[in-house]
């Protein structure tokens, strides 16, 4: 039986936990219950309950928790469990965060991974959106050449040329991405804060939905979420989730496509308010439902990738004290 993602996203929900489950209580009387052992992450949205015993047992079991907003689906907080042991790590990545050499070199891999993960998501548009052809092909052969860059003057690129680049990129590709979509939806540009079209709303949503697994598997790999070796640390952001998030997103833009493009959402499934575009109920429902096979095969993803990095950080802080050391594996 898979792992579950218990999204609660109703009025006055209450949680509690017994005997190894979370109980799901409703101001009907209704109640549910989710196996604690199958529960990887709970996604809570508005006005909910949640007893100290089943915030104790969700995180210990080693499940986070992503609370959002009743409006605006804003990030407010973040609840994780307990963290790899291995303090090495985190050593290590300080150590990394003053070097020049390792910080470029990290960026330069991710900016490559970001522009070649656009550039996929059009060249697969081709075949369905012929008649955008021109505005495709221009846009595929820009990233072309913006990616060449990262290969060709990669040893002379530094962390501002490769936001540079990244700039670029987005600007590039985003004026492809919208033609994708019709022109009723009004979606012309990226914008948010708050979001201003349907599809802006679901990209943001599921933007704020990857970061939290980011958080997650940083956290899980013994890694601190604050110190970015890209992202320059901000007061309150997880710089090194929004580092490894970054090649990502298209993957995010893809699945928001598809759930336009089957006609999944339709406008009629938002209200534009002085808070910009929100989804109703019932759209968030297919949402969530439909983010459940994505986020799973994002998080082995992230998984695979921190696995690699922590360790090549664990060796680096390794080398930086002579106190006796034994590791408890992953």
């Amino acid at each position: 039986m898979g792992m579950t993602t218990l999204y609660i996203d109703r009025k006055d929900i209450e949680l509690d936990v017994s005997n190894g489950v979370i109980e799901i209580r409703e101001p009907t009387g209704r109640r549910g219950t989710v196996p604690l052992a199958r529960l990887e992450r709970v996604v809570l949205r508005g006005r909910a309950k949640v007893s100290t015993s089943a915030l104790g047992a969700i995180t210990d079991a080693g499940a986070g928790i992503l609370v959002l907003s009743g409006r605006q689906n804003r990030h407010l907080a973040t609840c994780v469990g307990r963290p790899h042991n291995d303090v090495l790590r985190r050593l290590g990545q300080f150590d990394a965060y003053q070097d020049p050499r390792a910080r470029t070199q990290w960026a330069l891999d991710l900016i490559s991974a970001k522009v070649h993960a656009q550039r996929r998501l059009l060249e697969k548009a081709l075949n369905t959106r012929p008649g955008k052809r021109s505005k495709l092909t221009r846009a595929i052969a820009q990233l072309d050449a913006l990616q060449a860059r990262t290969v060709q003057d990669g040893t002379r690129l530094d962390i501002p040329s490769l936001r540079g680049i990244e700039g670029a990129a987005a600007a590039t590709y985003f004026k492809a991405f919208t033609a994708l979509f019709p022109p009723s939806l009004g979606f012309d540009r990226r914008n948010r804060r708050p979001p201003r079209d349907p599809v802006n709303a679901c990209l943001s949503l599921g933007y704020t939905l990857l970061h939290f697994e980011a958080t997650l598997a940083c956290h899980a790999a013994g890694l601190d979420p604050l110190l970015g070796l890209y992202h320059e640390p901000a007061y309150g952001r997880e710089s090194l989730a929004a580092d490894i998030v970054e090649p990502f997103r298209p993957h995010v833009d893809e699945w928001v496509w598809a759930l336009f493009r089957n006609r999944v959402l339709t406008k009629e499934a938002f209200r534009e308010t002085n808070d910009g575009m929100l989804l109703g109920k019932a759209g968030r429902r297919h949402f969530y439902g439909r983010f459940n096979p994505l986020g799973r095969a994002l998080r082995r993803l992230f998984r695979q990738q921190l696995a690699r990095s922590a360790r090549e950080l664990e060796q680096r802080g390794r080398g930086l004290t002579t106190c006796p050391h034994e590791g408890r594996g992953e």
